[in-house]
């Protein structure tokens, strides 16, 4: 993969090590929500990061196949094996 990660990409994935609401990768990457909703969009197309939702069945949380881009505020996120993996320097 030749994706390059700018800075505030970077922030992101560095937030998500484990699952994390909208509100702490916003509060983490200290950047306006519409800059945050943008990149956190990007990295989500590329396959970095996983949107995830709270299934009562289970009691935890599981990976959203669909979900609402418009409001990202209501989900929680993850980043990807390889989302880490180009966070760390190996992608």
């Amino acid at each position: 993969m030749s994706f390059q990660l700018n800075d505030l990409q970077f922030q992101i994935l560095d937030s998500l090590y484990f699952v994390e609401s909208f509100d702490h990768v916003v509060e983490e990457a200290g950047e306006p929500i519409p800059h945050v909703v943008d990149e956190l969009r990007t990295l989500i197309d590329k396959g970095l990061v996983q949107v995830m939702s709270f299934d009562d069945s289970v009691q935890d949380y599981v990976r959203s196949s669909i979900f609402d881009t418009d409001n990202l505020n209501q989900y929680h996120f993850l980043a990807t094996k390889q989302g880490l993996m180009l966070h760390n320097g190996q992608g």
